[in-house]
């Protein structure tokens, strides 16, 4: 499902106006330490070509651990988002764009990018939802419904449980029960958040993207999705970009710093904001890239 937010000529935009500084004798990344906790994927070596050839991700390593949350920060334009929209193929929308190195989803062993992977169904188990709520222009139930149709579920009495138990899961439930065919575009930005997150869980993703879900909600809202992702990740694993550093400290259990494309550090949340390996990721918590 496309987002009408997505656009290649931001990406590299930003990717361009990305903010040097003088730090040349910088050490090398780290590498990420071997994770004792369960893991839901491996991304390894991975890169990522727009089609004009531009390399925007850079043999990224990274561990994506089960039911925990990860979050992906750094400055604009160092390939958060573009990590993020190359685990469920949204980059494959774009004729061109290529990719390198593998994404395994453990425990199968499938290689994500691989050629025998179908993107449509890698985006129905690796769901996702974007910065700004994009609500379908139908009814809420219909909204919610829309990947069991993809799936071939037509059996409306499996569509209604399912239908009921994702806007359970995403804390909108007894907001909507009595409207369900009713315009999604009747409720309030925060709401329309947390359908679009139902509408990603229906289909029983193995793994839900999460792509700055809060930066256009007001601060009431934002702690609701905040909540609801915590409470999420006891039974999904997520992996969330995030220009709040804060809200990355508040809700993740590991986080990921990027930098031009590269993997600069990665580790337990506590230790990347308390005490951070790498200079780079010192200076972006400090305040010194942004």
């Amino acid at each position: 499902m496309m987002d009408s937010n997505m656009t290649l000529d931001k990406t590299m935009t930003d990717a361009a106006e990305e903010p040097q500084i003088n730090d040349a004798d910088m050490p090398p990344a780290i590498k990420p330490a071997v994770e004792r906790d369960k893991l839901r994927a491996r991304i390894e070596d991975f890169s990522f070509y727009y089609s004009n050839g531009f390399q925007a991700i850079k043999h990224v390593d990274m561990p994506i651990l089960d039911r925990k949350v990860t979050a992906i920060i750094g400055p604009s334009g160092c390939g958060k988002s573009t990590l993020l929209r190359s685990l469920n193929r949204m980059h494959d929308l774009y004729p061109g764009n290529r990719y390198d190195g593998r994404v395994i989803l453990e425990p199968e062993g499938e290689n994500l990018i691989g050629p025998e992977s179908d993107p449509v169904v890698v985006r129905l188990r690796v769901g996702m939802v974007f910065q700004k709520p994009n609500p379908f222009p139908k009814s809420i139930y219909e909204n919610v419904a829309a990947g069991l149709r993809v799936r071939g579920i037509k059996k409306r009495s499996i569509i209604d449980e399912a239908v009921e138990s994702a806007l359970r899961r995403a804390a909108i439930w007894d907001e909507v029960k009595d409207k369900l065919h009713g315009s999604a575009y009747d409720l309030s930005g925060g709401q329309q958040q947390r359908l679009c997150i139902a509408r990603g869980l229906a289909p029983n993703p193995e793994i839900l993207l999460l792509d700055e879900p809060t930066s256009a909600l007001d601060p009431i809202a934002t702690a609701k999705v905040e909540d609801l992702v915590q409470e999420l990740s006891e039974t999904v694993t997520i992996v969330i970009v995030t220009h709040n550093m804060q809200q990355a400290a508040r809700i993740s259990h590991r986080t990921a710093f990027m930098y031009l494309g590269e993997l600069i550090e990665f580790g337990e949340t506590n230790q990347i904001f308390n005490n951070p390996k790498h200079p780079r990721t010192e200076n972006y918590i400090t305040g010194r890239y942004g």
